[in-house]
C-alpha cells in the first residue's frame, strides 16, 4: 500500500540543475529515513543522499556541495536539488523509504525511478 513516486528527471546540460521529488502515499507508522539512490548502466546502485527523521543528512562524496536533500513534511515529499550537474551524474535515480510498518517491523520501499541525463 505504501508507494513512492519520483518526478523531475530529464535531460540537462553539464553545469545545469534539476530538482527531483519523491511523493509518498499510504500509511507509515514511523519513518526512519528517506533517501535518493542512483544506478548508471553497468554500475551498482549507490547512495546519493539520505535524510533521517531528525533532519540529519548524509551525502556521497561525489555529490557533496552540489546536491541538497530536503523534506516537505506536509506534502509527504522528499526533494533532491541537483546543481552543477556533470555527465557522471547520468543515472536512474530511485527514491528509498526506510520505515517502521508497525512497532515491530522495519520495511524498505523503492520508487520506480526517474532518469537523469546530463549531456550536451
Amino acid at each position: 500500500q505504501v508507494q513512492l513516486v519520483e518526478s523531475g528527471g530529464g535531460l540537462v546540460e553539464p553545469g545545469g540543475s534539476l530538482r527531483l521529488s519523491c511523493v509518498r502515499s499510504g500509511s507509515v507508522y514511523k519513518i526512519i529515513d528517506m533517501g535518493w539512490y542512483r544506478q548508471a548502466p553497468g554500475k551498482e546502485r549507490e547512495m546519493v543522499a539520505t535524510i533521517d527523521r531528525d533532519g540529519a543528512t548524509v551525502y556521497a562524496d561525489s555529490v557533496k556541495d552540489r546536491f541538497t536533500i530536503s523534506r516537505r513534511n506536509a506534502e509527504n515529499t522528499v526533494d533532491l536539488q541537483m546543481n552543477s550537474l556533470k555527465p557522471e551524474d547520468t543515472a536512474v535515480y530511485y527514491c528509498k523509504l526506510f520505515y517502521f510498518k508497525d512497532v515491530f517491523r522495519q520495511m524498505v520501499n523503492w520508487g520506480k525511478g526517474t532518469l537523469v541525463t546530463v549531456s550536451l
